[in-house]
């Protein structure tokens, strides 16, 4: 990978010459993204990501922190004890910059040594897990990350509204896809292109399925305006 991401949210940061990220999807055109928008403070976030906040306490891990804004609310206005990780080196490099005190390139899947309170997953936090086949691996070691009475505070949307309805009323999704939430994104930034990735959107339903399966109760918290919402795993 490329790491435009990070590149683009060091260049914020940096004030070097930022410029949108361009995102497209294997359902949607290209679309522009601000980068700004990953540096917004609580009052900016969407009603979803404040009420996460507001429910963190204790040791918190921030799961794809991005630019960290996340981290940094619940480490200066909650006092928290927060690590913030994430797979972009620019992104960590661009957290530390913001002043998060605990900052490191890691795959939580080879995270170990520590176990904790809270851990936040958000803006599609189910994304990372890339296909439905996933699900298992990651809910299953974010459960071993946590400690006795811990919780896992995780966002997604259901996507099924951006198909079309055939005839009958169903919804017409191409037959490539094992599940209508998975997506390959393309993202570009300053002129290069980025390798395609797998991202997965999941509907409520299937994340409470695959959280039972594994061994976790799962709480609907809250809805959003569009078709998202954020959830509440705990043991």
């Amino acid at each position: 990978m490329k790491d435009l991401f990070g590149k683009a949210m060091f260049d914020f940061q940096t004030n070097n010459s930022p410029e949108d990220i361009i995102t497209e999807t294997s359902i949607s055109e290209e679309d522009d993204m601000s980068v700004k928008y990953l540096f917004r403070s609580y009052k900016e976030m969407p009603k979803l990501e404040q009420k996460a906040l507001q429910l963190a306490f204790g040791k918190t891990l921030d799961v794809g922190c991005g630019a960290g804004s996340h981290s940094l609310s619940l480490q200066k206005d909650h006092n928290l004890d927060v690590t913030s990780i994430d797979i972009s080196e620019k992104a960590i490099e661009t957290c530390i910059l913001r002043g998060i005190k605990k900052a490191k390139v890691q795959n939580i899947l080879d995270y170990e040594g520590e176990k904790f309170d809270t851990i936040l997953l958000l803006m599609n936090g189910t994304g990372i897990f890339g296909k439905l086949q996933n699900c298992n691996k990651y809910l299953s070691k974010l459960k071993s990350l946590l400690n006795e009475g811990g919780q896992i505070l995780i966002d997604s949307s259901d996507i099924i509204y951006m198909f079309d309805e055939d005839e009958d009323g169903g919804k017409w999704i191409p037959s490539g896809n094992d599940y209508y939430g998975e997506l390959v994104f393309n993202i570009s930034y300053k002129g290069e292109k980025e390798e395609p990735f797998d991202w997965l959107y999941l509907d409520y339903n299937t994340l409470q399925n695959a959280a039972i399966t594994n061994g976790l109760k799962c709480e609907l918290v809250l809805e959003g305006e569009h078709y998202d919402y954020l959830a509440r795993l705990t043991v």
